[in-house]
Formats: C-alpha cells, sequence, structure tokens
C-alpha cells in the first residue's frame, strides 16, 4: 500500500500511453494476419493506436481505468476522488470527441478494451480483428 504522495506519483510516472502490452498484442496479431498500419498518427485527431488506411480503420485499445470503462478495472479509486473524477471525466468527453471528428473524416473506429483483450486467446483476437476490417 502506497502511503505518501511522492510514493504514488513515482508510480504513476511510470505508466505508459503508448506501446502498453494490450496495443502490443493487437499488433502482432494484426501483423500476424498480414495487415500493415501506422501507428499514433499525430496528423490524424486524438492520435490513434493504430491506423488501417486500406481498410479506413482506427483501431483503439483502451486501458479500462482510464478511459472509464464500466468494468472491474474501470472502478474508480477511493482515495482523492475530487481529483480523479473530473480527470476521468475529461478523458472521456475528450476520447468522445476525437471519435466524432474521425468519424466525420470518413474513418471507421473500432475500440478494443483491455479487460476484454486479457480473456481473448490469440486465435479469437485475430477473428475479432477480421470481422472488425471486413
Amino acid at each position: 500500500m502506497l502511503k505518501t504522495t511522492a510514493a504514488r506519483s513515482a508510480l504513476m510516472s511510470k505508466i505508459r500511453g503508448k506501446n502498453t502490452q494490450p496495443e502490443m498484442a493487437v499488433r502482432r496479431a494484426l501483423h500476424g494476419l498480414g495487415y500493415r498500419f501506422r501507428l499514433h498518427v499525430r496528423k490524424l485527431p486524438g492520435c490513434p493506436d493504430i491506423v488501417l488506411r486500406q481498410h479506413e480503420t482506427i483501431i483503439q485499445v483502451k486501458g479500462c481505468f482510464w478511459h472509464g470503462h464500466r468494468c472491474l478495472k474501470g472502478r474508480l479509486p477511493r482515495s482523492n476522488r475530487f481529483y480523479w473524477v473530473p480527470k476521468l471525466r475529461k478523458n472521456k468527453a475528450r476520447d468522445l470527441m476525437n471519435e466524432r471528428k474521425l468519424r466525420r473524416m470518413g474513418w471507421r473506429v473500432r475500440t478494443i478494451w483491455e479487460c476484454k483483450l486479457k480473456k481473448m486467446k490469440v486465435q479469437e483476437l485475430g477473428s475479432k480483428l477480421i470481422a472488425m476490417l471486413s
């Protein structure tokens, strides 16, 4: 159990936004299926995780906690709710705004949640990705 704010801050600073384990799993599966893609295209709203230009599709791999998914991993922390509630609300609002912009630009936006990904086997993930892109 972390007792100091300095210890909590040190822990939180190590959390990455790109190249996370769930994202890497999706990328490996896509590559194994023969799909080619771009990563974190800054010119697009929200700098999407995976961009498949040939399929006009964007795949967002979202962490349940950071993006407010309604699952066990998406629960709010008990401490410092005055910080976390607005922070996570802003994340969700920003996600929605970026998704709308991308759709207006003609992109299909697909989301894969961290909790769902952890339950999937590699073959199941491959089937899901093929279905998303067809």
